[in-house]
């Protein structure tokens, strides 16, 4: 995030902060949290205590004061934004450093920072999958549960971001043309570049992609197949950026929104009783539960978490050049190995 502010004149830095998570394309709805959360954090301090003054036992006092009326998830989930808020204003200038550093490390590593979720089976979601036939669909579905990819990503990806090893389909499509997927087979290319609001080869974008670094996601065979079938039927588009994933019905040809995206996934989930309208998200199942089924089970089989990391995309500079200098013999090996089937019997 940036500013245009002198951080000394802030005198809000709440307000200041969720003003530049709104230029970042965060959803209102993510703002709201963090308000929530970042007010109720600021009451707590004593009178004579701004955020900027506060220390670690401020913020300790704080976290202990949630204990009891929240569960430990959400315990979690609010401190991790405490501290997010205190590492940019640190990283700012406006700061002088993080109190919840110290806090967030003496705090249970082993505590999920995502609320806690519906528990599905690998067998109903392979029920689910199989319910689902439109190609258009399906692709999404799976793409979503295959590479852990947010919403605004799978958006964002075009045809020259996907490399696969079928030649009626490169026949028909310049498919992978990106620099990164040279000599790699069957792989998805994710960008740091893509910002909502901002044009990129030529379409101005409807989400951000969150990543700070490209990664390289391997495609295995079920996944492959899937979106061969989507390309079978994929209509032409107007759009320069040739996106990968377009509406089929509204808006024919046009590349795919968050909202849409959403859409398609709430209307399988509902149909299969996994969608409730007023429900949170440790009932429903939205395009953000598919990269949490992703993230758990492979870091479940792989024993590996750098691996997974790199995958998500979380930054870490060690991971990402480790992993991408590695990427044949680690990344798609330890991912072939390990990734879960969804259409066995």
């Amino acid at each position: 995030m940036s500013s245009t502010h002198t951080p000394k004149t802030i005198e809000d830095p709440i307000a200041y902060f969720l003003e530049d998570l709104t230029y970042h394309g965060k959803t209102e709805r993510t703002r709201t949290a963090y308000e929530r959360v970042l007010r109720r954090f600021e009451s707590s301090l004593d009178e004579e205590t701004t955020p900027a003054d506060a220390t670690h036992r401020d913020c300790m006092a704080f976290v202990h004061s949630l204990r009891g009326d929240l569960a430990e998830s959400t315990v979690a989930t609010y401190a991790a934004y405490v501290h997010r808020f205190y590492g940019y204003m640190t990283e700012l200038g406006a700061f002088t450093g993080n109190p919840m550093t110290l806090v967030i490390e003496e705090m249970d590593e082993t505590v999920e920072k995502d609320p806690v979720r519906r528990d599905v089976s690998l067998p109903a979601m392979r029920a689910f999958v199989s319910s689902i036939t439109h190609p258009l669909h399906r692709a999404v579905v799976c793409t979503l549960l295959k590479t852990g990819v947010r919403v605004g990503e799978l958006c964002n990806l075009d045809l020259r971001d996907v490399r696969l090893t079928d030649d009626a389909v490169n026949a028909a499509y310049a498919l992978g043309t990106r620099p990164a997927l040279d000599g790699r087979r069957d792989s998805l290319y994710v960008t740091p570049a893509a910002t909502v609001g901002e044009s990129l080869h030529g379409e101005v974008r409807t989400a951000s992609n969150k990543r700070k670094r490209e990664t390289v996601i391997p495609i295995d065979d079920e996944l492959r197949d899937v979106l061969r079938a989507w390309l079978a039927i994929r209509p032409d588009t107007t759009s320069p950026a040739e996106p990968l994933f377009v509406a089929t019905a509204e808006a024919w040809g046009a590349r795919l929104d968050p909202a849409a995206v959403r859409h398609i996934v709430e209307r399988h989930a509902r149909d299969h009783g996994w969608y409730r309208t007023g429900g949170g998200a440790d009932e429903n199942v939205t395009p953000h539960y598919f990269r949490h089924f992703f993230t758990t089970h492979l870091r479940d089989t792989t024993g590996d978490r750098g691996v997974v990391k790199y995958l998500r995309g979380d930054v870490a500079d060690d991971v990402i050049d480790t992993y991408t200098h590695n990427w044949g013999d680690q990344v798609r090996e330890t991912y072939e190995a390990n990734v879960f089937s969804l259409f066995e019997g």
